[in-house]
């Protein structure tokens, strides 16, 4: 079967479904509706829909086919009336199947039991799942509405790893895509050829070694005193983050989300709290990238997006834990977020050409404006970028692992109140350059850059001087 394209708008009493399937015969059309469930048949086009709210088939309800330019337009009766249907514009969320009720199977099994009737027994087993599953629902409920949610710290033993082989990407679901890495022209990547081999704490590890490597003290103090051009970038403004008013979006941004994978997390409340600190991570990457390039990405731009996320390059996501002297100074941020930028900021100052911190502080501003924009300003935040990679001969693999799932689970798993809470707390964030662990001492090369500055300064009043000394003679 094949999904068609489709796109949906509203009346305060209708919900209008305009579906592209040209040359069928309109009296073989089957049409369903089951509550918030649409589907529609007509060979050799399938289409499921799960509204928010539900809806009627009734005497009102109509469909007509244009057999000109080959729509078929769907018009249903809302159950309410004039109650609003909201993001009718992402498609992935229309597309992804009505969640289940039973989410987890069952975790009692009775074996036997003494001394009980099975009435007895039955009764006493259905009580218990029943609470179980309130409970499950409760913990769902709560993952989805809250981001700050409660975790414990990860033990300090690594779990004991039975096979060679590691999974990584959008909740550890892939694996075997970076077996021949060692053949391809992969410059992100910062595992080498064990890529498929390294354990979660040897990646952390070796990203860790590579970022130390790569930070260029007089790199940074270059950039850090002629920053003319930065400051240039850092007033640009992103039309994306500057924009106002409700973003619609674009015929080839509608068929890029009509294209995404049609899938399911079941992701557990850490879980959930982690790929909102991966996003971050994501858009950090792709602020950089479109500051830096002010909007018209450039062939680099790939190599960019990939290699300043820790996902990416190093199959590294959150959470992460800096090292204790990283965290000397105490800060009203969440922990967890200061950690998860210092290792943005890390790769800003390590790798890309403009390595500022002032720059850096200005893309955390953009990705909390793209995150209190809500469910739309990421997932086309998101599109931009995988659109970048997809066109990378290369780089598609991480458009592959981790952007599709991203730009599927924002839809679908993301609530707004969650990004905007995260995007208040990253406006209001200070990442203290202390943070960014050992050997990084960027105070301390900001003030000798201004000593060599002032210094330069004077020596050039003291030679101004002696010249006009010597006219003047």
């Amino acid at each position: 079967m094949i999904t068609p394209r489709f796109e949906c708008s509203q009346t305060p009493e209708r919900v209008l479904i305009k579906i592209y399937c040209p040359s069928v015969r309109a009296a073989d059309v089957e049409i369903h509706v089951d509550d918030t469930l649409f589907s529609i048949h007509v060979s050799p086009y399938f289409l499921r829909l799960n509204f928010p709210h539900a809806l009627v088939e009734d005497d009102q309800a109509a469909a007509k086919y244009d057999p000109g330019s080959g729509y078929l337009t769907v018009a249903l009766t809302k159950a309410t009336k004039g109650q609003e249907f909201a993001d009718l514009e992402l498609l992935s969320k229309l597309l992804a199947p009505r969640p289940s009720k039973a989410p987890h199977p069952p975790l009692i099994e009775v074996l036997g039991q003494e001394n009980a009737s099975a009435d007895e027994s039955d009764d006493e087993l259905v009580a218990r799942t029943n609470a179980l599953s309130l409970e499950q629902e409760e913990t769902l409920l709560a993952a989805e509405h809250d981001w700050q949610m409660h975790q414990e710290v990860p033990s300090a033993d690594a779990p004991v790893s039975m096979t060679l082989t590691q999974t990584y990407g959008f909740l550890n679901l892939y694996s075997g895509y970076f077996k021949h890495v060692a053949y391809a022209e992969n410059e992100v990547n910062e595992l080498g050829a064990d890529a498929e081999s390294c354990t979660p704490r040897e990646r952390r590890t070796k990203r860790w070694t590579h970022e130390g490597e790569k930070f260029d003290e007089e790199h940074y103090m270059a950039d850090y005193a002629d920053d003319e051009y930065i400051q240039e970038l850092i007033l640009w403004e992103n039309p994306h983050v500057a924009a106002s008013g409700p973003i619609e979006f674009t015929d080839q941004e509608k068929l890029a989300l009509l294209n995404l994978p049609r899938k399911e997390y079941l992701a557990d409340v850490n879980q959930t709290r982690n790929l909102y600190l991966t996003l971050v991570t994501i858009l950090f990457a792709y602020a950089y990238d479109a500051r830096t390039t002010q909007g018209d990405p450039t062939p680099e731009s790939a190599w960019t997006i990939c290699v300043l996320t820790p996902a990416f390059s190093a199959l590294d996501p959150a959470p992460y834990r800096a090292p204790a002297h990283a965290h000397a100074a105490r800060t009203p941020s969440p922990p967890d977020l200061v950690s998860c930028l210092a290792q943005s900021y890390r790769r800003v100052l390590s790798m890309p050409l403009y390595r500022s911190f002032a720059l850096a502080e200005t893309c955390r501003a953009d990705v909390a404006a793209l995150l209190l924009r809500g469910t739309r300003g990421v997932v086309r935040s998101l599109l931009l970028a995988k659109h970048v990679l997809d066109h990378h001969e290369v780089y598609y693999v991480y458009s592959k692992i981790w952007l599709e799932d991203f730009c599927v689970w924002v839809q679908t798993g993301a609530s707004d109140d969650a990004l905007c809470a995260v995007g208040t707390a990253l406006a209001n964030l200070q990442v203290p350059k202390g943070s960014l662990g050992s050997g990084w001492d960027l105070e301390e090369l900001e003030a000798a850059t201004r000593e060599v500055q002032a210094r330069q300064a004077d020596s050039d009043d003291e030679s101004d001087d002696e010249a006009e000394t010597a006219r003047q003679l």
